[in-house]
Formats: C-alpha cells, structure tokens, sequence
C-alpha cells in the first residue's frame, strides 16, 4: 500500500505554466490603453491643410504602464481636427492602408517650424509613445529594446490599432525612437540613425539616395522616381553694421545741465543689449524630383538665391538686460532688506534734534501763537541747503552717499519753488506732466493706489528709484528719504506749502505715503482701520455701545460747552432746535387766550431715558470755543507724520512707493508702445493692468504677484525693444515708397508674434533682398579686415552681372555653409516582392554641425511577400 501511494502524491506537485509572465502583462496593460483611448482600427481623416501641424491645436493624454517594476509612460500626441463622416464606405476602407501611411507622402507641412521632433520628421497627424517615465532613466541595451518592439508588434496585432506606436531607447536627450505601424496586411517600420560625425559620402543628395533606395531593396527596374523636399537653413549672428544705439542713462550729464537719456521724473526705456540674437534663413526646395537637381560631393545646383520659397526666423536674446526692468526689479529689492535710516546712515539726525530741542511743543508754539512768523528773514531758495547743514553736524559732506550736486539738482525737482526767492502761497500742486487730469492714463493711480502722476510722492518715487540704480543703492535712497524727511519738517515748522500735493482731506485712493503727506488732517487710512478696529472691539453689549458713542460724541460737548457759554440761561430744547432740527417737533396749538402758536418738544428719540445728548449737556461746561482744548490739534498730528515719516525704514519707503514705481512703468510701457503698434503689447499690457489692480489695491500684496507684474513688464518692455531692432536691421523708416514700408512693417511685427515667416518673392521680394544683403555684409566682414569692410561702397553689393551659372557661383559666397540641412526623401514602391502591394516609404535627414540624424519609415506588404 506504501508503495502504490506514493506516486499519486507526486501529482499535486505540478507546476501551472499558464501563470502570465511579466512581459505579458505589459503587452496586456499596452492594449489595455489603446482600448480605453479608442485607437482601435482605422479612422481615416481628411487630407492635412497647409500649415495645420503649426496653426492647428495639438493635444495629448498620458497614462503610466509598468513592466516589472519598471516604469513607463504611454502617452498619445494627436492632431485636433473636424470628423469626417464615414458611414457607408466601410466596404471601400476595408482594405484601406492606415492613414499615417497616407500622411507620410504629404508635402503640404514639410520642416513644420514647431511641431513634436516624430511630427517633423514622419509627418504623422496621430502616434503614440511610451518612454521610461524618469527623465533618468533610459532603456538602454539591444535586448530590452527588442523585447520592447516586439511587445508593441504583439500589442498592435492583438488589438488592431493603426495609430504608429514608439518606445524611445537610449538615453532621452538623444531623441531615439523606433517604433511600428500595422494595417490590413500592410507593415511600416520607423526606423533611427543618429551619429555625432557624419561620413563624408553622406553629408549630399547622391549619397543619401543611395541609402534610401538600398534600405528599399526594391526588386523593379527601373526604381520609381523619387520625391525630394530639400531646406537649407542660414544663421546670421554678425549684427556689426547695425550699431545697438541704446546707451544706459547718465544722471552725472543731468547735472551737469546736458539732457542725455533720462530726464528727472521719467523711467529709462530699452535694452542695453540688441535683444535679437539671430536671424535663420529656411531656403526650401519643396518639389523635386530625382535626375533634375544635382548634389554631389563636387557639385551643386543647390543655390539659396535662387530657391523657390524663404522662410525667416528670429532667435531673441536670453534675458536681455533692459532699463525700465532693471529700475523697477532693483526698487523692489529693497522690500526685502531690514536695516533701518539708523544702520544704513549711523546715527540718527532726528534723535539729534530731539536732543536739541527738548520740549517739542514748545518749538512749535510759535505755530499757534498770535505772534507772526518772521518769515521775511527767510529765503525760500535756503531750504534745500538747510537740511543738508543739520546732517552736517555729525557726517562730514565727504561721508555722504549723494553728492552734493545730484542732491541739490533731485531737491530741486521735488520742490521747485526753492529756485526763487518768493515763498509758494496759495497752490499746492506742480504740474510735471503732460496727461490730462481727466485721461484714462492719469487716473490709472486710482486703480493701482499709487499717487497722481504730478504729485510729489509720485516724483519721490522715480527719484529714489533712480538714486537706487545709479547712485549709491540702499544708502542713497536713504539718505534722499532723510534729507526729505528734513526738508518737510522745516517746511512745516516755517508754514511753507508744499508743492505737489493737493488740498483737503487724504484721498485713500492713493498709497498711505501719499495720504500721509497732505496737511495733517483727522483720518488717514491706517488711522480708519485702527478707530475701526478699537470701535470694533467693544462689543455689542450695552456698556459697550454707550462707551463708543462717549467716544463719538466728544465734538457733541464741545459745541454744547461753546452754546452755553453763549447763551446764558440755556436750555437742552434750545441746542436741539439749533443743532440738529429735525429732533425738534413744532406744532401749531390754541392757548387759553385761544390764539394759534407753534408749541415745540423733542423728538422721541431724545426722551430715551440715560439719552447721551442729555448726559452730555448736564456734563457741559459754559466754556467758550477759544478757551476750549481743541478737539484737532494740527500740532501735535503734523508731528505724529514727521516722525512716521522719520521712523520708516527703506523697505518699508519701498513698499509704500513701490505702486507708484509701478504705474509709473505701465505709463513708460504705453508711451512707448504708441510708437510701435504692436497689437499683442497692447493685449498685454491691458492684462497687466487688470493683475496690477486687483495686486495693488489691498496693502502687503504678495511678493510673488508682484514679481508677476514685474516679469510682464519686463517682457513688454523687451518685445517693443526687439521690434525696433528689427525695425532698425530691415530699414523700415529708410523705405521711400509708402507700399514697401508697410509691407517691411507687417513683416517685422510677423516676425514678433510668428514662430517663422514666409519671405514674399523669396530672394527676388524687397525683404529679401535686405536679407541677402545683410549676409552680404556679414561675409565681408569674416572674409576681410574691418577697414577694408568699411571701404566697400554699399551700392555694389547686390549688383550681379553675367550669366546665371557666373551668379550662382558669385552667390555661394554670399552665404556661408549651411547650419542645418534637412532632406526629405519619398516614393511609393511594391514591397518585398515585385507582386506586393505598392506602399509610401520616406526617409528624413538632418545634418548639423554636430548632429546627424536619419530617420525613416518603411512600409512593406505582409500579405504577398
């Protein structure tokens, strides 16, 4: 019995080989995909537009897929177009080869100039890729990039999809992709040839169609013709002739009474830099056939002169260093340092002065006494000098961050009237700009807070924003806000009106610089919110109530007192009637004697028993108004400014200021657009107008959405800048026919807003001739010396003469080698067999300086083969 039972127990012991592998259940997760996203059989479209792969919207949808624990990304890059209808025809398309076979001999988007590198180089409307999902890691052996084809062979099959299907190999920046197209018995593989070092036979048309027609190995002779699209592309980079004018400002000829660049009150405009960098020239033969054109290693017909069509493309400067960015990026800067007037200057003048004088009140007595100012002893024109004679006294005039010179020159364009020997009386504003008071770009200082473009602080804003970048830094800026800090106090303390601003209550439409800086009034902005907050805390209870309308009613008593001082004998009923009426109710009775008079009481309101208008006028005092403490005292408010003014630190001047630096850009921006035109400046602009007005209206906005406004000026102010060097390079206001200037207008405002613009006429239309003219100039000047560039008369560089050969020659030198050649070879030919199915092949080359790369696709028939 033992030994019949054990080889029954042997048979539980079997392996299960139906377990699925790992690669299976990729090849598994693959379908799996294709089917969620629909790529299941053949979805034939309308034949591609021109110019769609760069007009049209491409999209794409990605989803991860792991072989082991390995990860991939399978993503679908697709061409967003309108759906055909295709009932009834499936009988026509049943045999139907894919239509990424189809789009692989269209000529109409040939050298896409931005499109996915498989779009350029297959010019497929539709694939799909699956690449390690690290930018790290890289499939990187001949086995597991097998394995990975023959899963996508196996998957296609499985489901199919006549999408393409890629795995990229190798590692990711070498751009390495193969991959397969299946349809109805037909096949196309994708195949890849990247080098870093050409071989010679190679780098011309004979050679790279002795490639394409061995990689066909088609058995017919003669070999159908072959299509050819050839683009040659030409970099220029001398820009030599074309001197870059912009100079950066120079605040020392300003004092020195010259006009340079800047003016005091206006922000610098441009790139100190020629913010084009390039210009690549596509010289494209978009229709050839082979046995026409000649390309050898000795020879070619190849001439960009006479290519049917140009294409022009501008390489912008990375980051090119403008004025009006600089200003406004080094400005707010200072928000975020932490040293005070103290650390920056060492030691205080205004504990100095505190010092000095040590009852302040009494200093400024003489404010409220009846006895005159001796204002007739004082110059006007002495108050610039006044502040800098107080810092003086503890830093010698060698010390200071300012010179005396930009000093004396920034005070007197801040406040004007020093220049003459008349105190300012009875106005407070000087105007120092040309906008309207009623236009849309003077009131933008409602919309950003800042201040009136011909205000003071606005002024005070683009001088520290100036002192800033060219003169001293942090320590000049304060030590400008110092010396204006002293220049205000002596002003207020020798009743001198202040020019710039204008009279009555604080506008809290303007930053609290601003509002700070107007005659001392009761409420300014912070001081709203912090009366808010105090009033707020009190609650809702009833002692809290009464407590806030004591707080309220202190104007109340000091009328009651001033009333009763007036009217002996007075009653509540009398001030009633005289204060407010309408708590007053009259109404005509008969008395005994039964004549008609008007009898009068208070309203109901003031009969509430504990009314604070009762309370307050028991309380009351019959004191008269000029012996009453007064209920604003101007004094001690103006002082409670000073020293505000005195205690803030630059990062806090910039913050407060920083709106005002701001609109001050925008209107920089929009004055020096209207010069241009330029449509998308004026779309962004307004955007940036919009984010800085909903930014700058609530206090502390965020560094970051400031640094946002920052960078879409910045960006501006370099569109506008590369417009006029293109301008500039194309000779635009040099044009002496209307029609040419505009067309030369249109084309450079293209070539802002295009990634490439078609050259009209090619070499023959008047931009071409600009453009051949200045590689022209470019060649002269590496062929010889400069002087002898220098010497050459202008007007004979295009003259040609003599047959087209001696032209064509003469041309060659005209450009210099070629920086990108791009092949492009098709045919359509029965594959393996000569009984086959006829189908496209293409082949794509790119050669570079230091890349070359062949990447082709070949269809073959796997019906008859």
């Amino acid at each position: 019995m033992a030994a019949d039972s054990e080889p029954e127990s042997e048979v539980f012991e079997m392996t299960d080989f139906t377990t699925a592998s790992e690669w299976e259940r990729f090849i598994s997760r693959v379908e799996e995909v294709l089917n969620d996203w629909k790529l299941i059989g053949n979805s034939l479209g309308k034949p591609l537009e021109k110019g769609i792969f760069t007009s049209g919207t491409w999209e794409e949808k990605s989803d991860e897929i792991f072989f082991a624990d390995f990860k991939f990304s399978i993503t679908h890059h697709y061409l967003v177009l309108e759906s055909t209808d295709t009932e009834g025809e499936d009988e026509v398309l049943e045999d139907a080869i894919p239509q990424s076979m189809k789009d692989l001999l269209c000529m109409n988007n040939d050298f896409p100039p931005r499109a996915h590198c498989l779009v350029r180089w297959y010019g497929l409307r539709e694939f799909v890729v699956i690449a390690p999902a690290a930018h790290s890691d890289a499939v990187l052996s001949e086995s597991k990039c097998n394995l990975l084809l023959s899963s996508v062979s196996i998957a296609l099959g499985n489901t199919g999809c006549q999408v393409p299907l890629f795995v990229q190999i190798l590692h990711k920046w070498r751009r390495m992709y193969v991959g397969e197209c299946q349809g109805p018995g037909v096949r196309t593989d994708f195949e890849m040839v990247h080098l870093r070092k050409v071989p010679n036979q190679y780098t011309h048309l004979s050679g790279l169609l002795d490639i394409f027609k061995s990689k066909i190995g088609c058995p017919l002779t003669p070999l159908p013709p072959v299509s050819i699209a050839i683009r040659f592309t030409y970099v220029l980079q001398d820009w030599q002739q074309y001197f870059w004018p912009q100079q950066p400002p120079d605040i020392d000829a300003l004092v020195g009474g010259e006009v340079g660049g800047l003016e005091f009150g206006k922000l610098p405009f441009g790139a100190c830099e020629d913010p084009i960098s390039e210009l690549h020239l596509a010289t494209t033969w978009p229709h050839l056939t082979e046995g026409i054109i000649v390309d050898n290693d000795v020879y070619s017909d190849l001439d960009p002169i006479q290519a049917p069509h140009w294409s022009v493309r501008v390489r912008k400067a990375d980051n090119p260093q403008c004025l009006l960015g600089d200003f406004v990026t080094e400005f707010f800067k200072i928000c975020r340092r932490k040293e005070s007037t103290d650390e920056i200057l060492g030691r205080s003048t205004f504990e100095e002065e505190g010092r000095e004088m040590a009852d302040i009140t009494h200093a400024l007595s003489k404010l409220t006494e009846p006895t005159p100012v001796p204002i007739h002893k004082l110059s006007v024109s002495n108050m610039v000098h006044t502040a800098k004679k107080k810092i003086r006294k503890h830093r010698g005039a060698e010390e200071s961050p300012l010179n005396n010179d930009v000093l004396n020159t920034i005070l007197l364009f801040l406040f004007p009237d020093a220049a003459s020997e008349k105190p300012l009386e009875g106005t407070t504003s000087a105007d120092n700009s040309n906008l309207p008071s009623d236009s849309e770009d003077y009131n933008l200082y409602n919309q950003f807070k800042s201040a009136p473009s011909d205000s003071l602080t606005y002024k005070l804003a683009l001088c520290l924003c100036m002192i800033n970048f060219y003169h001293g830094g942090l320590k000049g800026v304060a030590h400008l806000w110092q010396e204006f800090v002293l220049e205000m106090r002596f002003r207020w303390e020798n009743n001198f009106l202040i020019p710039g601003l204008a009279s009555g209550a604080p506008d809290l439409r303007c930053c609290l610089l601003h509002q700070k800086l107007q005659e001392p009034a009761p409420m300014t902005e912070d001081l709203l919110e912090e009366q808010s907050e105090v009033l707020a805390k009190l609650g809702t209870s009833a002692e809290g109530a009464h407590l806030r309308a004591r707080m309220q009613s202190a104007c109340l008593l000091s009328d009651m007192e001033s009333f009763k001082a007036a009217n002996p004998g007075c009653l509540l009923e009398d001030f009633v009637r005289w204060y407010s009426p309408r708590d007053y109710i009259e109404e005509e009775v008969t008395d005994d004697k039964g004549n008609v008079v008007l009898k009068g009481e208070l309203s109901a309101r003031m009969k509430i028993p504990s009314n604070m208008w009762v309370e307050a006028w028991e309380t009351a005092k019959p004191i008269p108004a000029r012996r009453q403490r007064r209920l604003f005292d101007d004094t001690r408010e103006a002082e409670k400014v000073l020293h505000y003014l005195a205690i803030q630190k630059p990062a806090d001047l910039a913050r407060h200021l920083l709106p005002c630096v701001i609109h001050a850009a925008v209107l920089k921006v929009k004055e020096e657009e209207s010069l241009e035109n330029i449509s998308s400046v004026k779309k962004i602009i307004r955007q940036i107008i919009s984010h800085s007005s909903k930014v700058l209206h609530f206090p502390n906005p965020e560094d970051k959405k400031l640094e946002e406004i920052i960078h879409q000026i910045i960006s501006v102010e370099a569109i506008i800048a590369r417009a006029r060097s293109l301008k500039a390079k194309f000779g635009t206001e040099k044009c002496e026919q209307e029609e040419e200037r505009e067309d030369l207008e249109r084309f450079v405002s293209c070539l802002l807003e295009q990634p490439e613009v078609l050259v009209t006429g090619a070499g023959r239309g008047h931009a071409g001739k600009i453009i051949h003219k200045l590689f022209v100039n470019a060649q002269r000047l590496t062929e010889s010396s400069d002087e002898a560039a220098a010497m050459a008369p202008p007007e004979e560089e295009l003259k040609r003469t003599g047959c087209p050969e001696e032209r064509r020659q003469n041309s060659l030198s005209d450009f210099p080698l070629p920086a990108g050649r791009e092949l492009i070879l098709r045919t359509t030919v029965s594959r393996p067999a000569p009984y086959s199915k006829a189908l496209p092949q293409r082949m794509y080359s790119v050669l570079t300086k230091e890349d070359f790369r062949l990447a082709g696709a070949f269809s073959s028939d796997t019906s008859f083969f």
